[in-house]
């Protein structure tokens, strides 16, 4: 098995392909982008974003790496594993679109079957996550990029992965190969029930959603995951309550009732789903 970093990288000003020189990669147009000494490289004009410094914090990446990094969410690694191997070419360039800072394809490098090829890249708004990811992984390409505007040659990618995150459907049709897969994994109806019936005063009644295919993309697989997790003791709980939406939407006297658990067991229910370009 190999594992390399992604090469087919476009510019984000013009589109022309970036060619690697030296410690940056340049366009035709004279464009240059300099490689971090972390490893990672900076592909967001400041005129594409709408803040000074978008995307998750320092903080709020440390608290997810050390989350993830104890576990919890092995078992929706592997299930997203299994979904991306299947079918996979021999030689296949995958995408982590709003990568983190980089859990899901660390285990997918950790896990590729014998013979097969990768050329991974991971993008993220959020600087900090891509130097934490950089840091901790330097067999994948790492940029900082938005999915609204993927600095990535079109049709250059076999398998992209959006893990709890912000699709643009368009864009993920742009850079896919024909017959490239797209595979999603959100939150199912369960997800996290016993922490938001603490947080939230009251909770609205939620059904398991319909899979939706965007123009473009035909359903090939769907598949529901669902096991408990036990959290032990307060951190725990904080971390995980941080690094969700949750944090933002409850109320302070929600955060303080949570604040005080010491325990909790909780549904992890997440729905996965495959999509293939049409």
């Amino acid at each position: 098995m190999t594992i390399v970093p992604f090469q087919q990288l476009a510019c984000p000003l013009d589109g022309l392909p970036l060619i690697q020189e030296g410690r940056s990669w340049c366009c035709d147009s004279g464009h240059s982008y300099d490689i971090a000494r972390q490893g990672y490289t900076h592909l967001l004009p400041i005129q594409n974003t709408r803040s000074r410094n978008p995307g998750d914090s320092k903080e709020m990446i440390d608290v997810r790496q050390r989350f993830l990094n104890e576990g919890f969410y092995h078992p929706i690694s592997q299930a997203l594993n299994q979904m991306v191997f299947s079918g996979l070419p021999t030689i296949s360039n995958i995408l982590d679109a709003g990568c983190g800072e980089g859990y899901y394809l660390r285990q997918l490098a950790a896990n590729v079957q014998p013979g097969k090829s990768l050329h991974l890249l991971g993008l993220d708004i959020s600087k900090p996550a891509i130097l934490s990811a950089a840091k901790q992984d330097k067999r994948a390409n790492w940029i900082v990029a938005s999915n609204a505007n993927i600095p990535v040659l079109s049709e250059s990618i076999d398998r992209l992965i959006c893990m709890f995150g912000f699709p643009v459907y368009s864009e993920f049709a742009r850079v896919l190969k024909a017959q490239g897969e797209l595979v999603m994994v959100e939150p199912g109806p369960d997800h996290l029930q016993e922490l938001r019936e603490i947080i939230y005063p009251v909770l609205k009644p939620q059904k398991q959603k319909e899979a939706f295919c965007p123009a473009g993309f035909e359903i090939q697989r769907t598949e529901t995951l669902s096991y408990q997790l036990d959290l032990t003791n307060a951190q725990q709980i904080n971390d995980l309550l941080v690094m969700t939406p949750h944090f933002f939407r409850a109320s302070a006297q929600g955060k303080e009732k949570a604040a005080k658990l010491n325990s909790l067991k909780l549904t992890v229910n997440v729905q996965l789903n495959k999509l293939k370009k049409s």
